[in-house]
């Protein structure tokens, strides 16, 4: 993914999330594929699909059962 478009991606996680701190950094083995940190951790993978013309995004996030522990 360029530059701006992870920039506009960015924009839009931290405004639908209310999350300043979420980051969307390139991938750097994959040209579809991004990753998404929240302070500095891992959350979530951001995926760029092109289906007749059209572009779409998809974001895979895994919750762990641990994770929901103390929640």
């Amino acid at each position: 993914m360029k530059k701006d478009e992870l920039a506009k991606l960015q924009a839009y996680l931290r405004k639908t999330f209310g999350a300043p701190s979420l980051e969307v950094r390139p991938q750097p083995k994959k040209d579809d594929m991004a990753e998404v940190f929240i302070n500095g951790e891992f959350v979530a993978a951001l995926y760029r699909e092109e289906d007749e013309g059209e572009i779409s995004y998809q974001l895979q996030m895994a919750i762990l059962d641990m994770d929901l522990e103390g929640v």
